[in-house]
């Protein structure tokens, strides 16, 4: 299960406070549910996504609340449903920050068609931990609910702003 809240960041953290970077492309292959395939670095990655609107406790949130699997590739195969995609391949880099001992930052800048959009994903353990998140103050505003800025839908967008 994936619990998670996202926000659009307009001023951006000193980038080499981050413990890890990643350069991600990824490309989707279904909607509902969402299968999608990541290149991570060197790693190649099968997810599946089917989103749901509230947690196993059935409360209400505003956080996205997802059932994920991933499952690694090889490079070949990545290759070959690349081939497959729908829409355009979303380019980003992530920068992950340690936000305190129980959760980090992912800030992703997104690159190509989408330069100019930057945003930033915290996950949670569970809805009651997501629901009492304050953000930091360099954080802007909440998109968590706005299917605008999911990825898949980004994936669709002929050019950003």
């Amino acid at each position: 299960m994936e619990i998670e809240r996202k926000f659009l960041i307009e001023k951006l953290p000193d980038l080499s406070e981050a413990f890890d970077v990643w350069k991600i492309e990824q490309a989707y292959l279904a909607d509902k549910p969402t299968l999608r395939i990541r290149k991570k670095n060197d790693e190649y990655i099968l997810t599946y996504k089917n989103r749901k609107k509230t947690d196993e406790t059935g409360l209400e949130t505003v956080a996205s609340v997802n059932e994920e699997i991933e499952i690694p590739l090889p490079e070949s195969i990545y290759e070959h449903l690349l081939q497959k995609k729908m829409g355009h391949i979303v380019k980003k880099t992530r920068y992950l920050f340690r936000l305190d001992d129980d959760h980090k930052i992912e800030l992703d800048i997104f690159e190509g068609r989408l330069e100019g959009l930057i945003m930033a994903e915290v996950e949670f353990t569970d809805v009651a931990d997501a629901n009492g998140f304050v953000p930091p103050a360099w954080f802007g505003k909440e998109v968590s609910g706005d299917k605008r800025y999911t990825n898949k839908n980004l994936s669709k967008v002929e050019k950003w702003g």
